[in-house]
């Protein structure tokens, strides 16, 4: 009689798993990497969208929204910003936020304005994925 089991040795079974490891660190970073580069790109769309808005906005009423007015109000002599006019915004949109959906965050002064986003850490300042994301880059 042959009592011989067939499977694979420990030898076998580790050598598998690290080939498996190494295409994993291998592949992993990549993959992330793209993510965070998605969000950078679909926040600049974003930004670019609101700046657009802004423009148009401008050419109508002689001025930018100012900081009090932001974007998502509609006060004052502004001819239909942004709820149905600018944004073309649904009903139950609000204005559009980043890929780590945050504000945009606004400031004007009537003549000049500034839109950005903070980057993935939410704050001031940083760098890479973590920097702050401008609509005039």
């Amino acid at each position: 009689m042959n009592n011989k089991q067939s499977g694979f040795s420990i030898i076998e079974l580790m050598v598998v798993i690290v080939i498996i490891g190494v295409l994993a660190g291998m592949i992993v970073p990549n993959v992330l990497g793209r993510v965070d580069k998605s969000k950078v790109a679909a926040t600049r769309t974003s930004l670019t969208t609101v700046a657009n808005a802004l423009d148009e906005y401008k050419i109508d009423n002689g001025q930018y929204p100012t900081a009090l007015e932001g974007l998502s109000t509609n006060t004052g002599n502004a001819k239909n910003f942004p709820d149905g006019g600018y944004l073309k915004l649904k009903k139950s949109q609000k204005v559009p936020v980043d890929a780590w959906d945050r504000d945009l965050q606004y400031s004007s002064d009537g003549k000049n304005y500034s839109l950005f986003s903070f980057g993935s850490d939410g704050a001031a300042g940083g760098e890479g994925n973590d920097a702050d994301i401008d609509s005039a880059e």
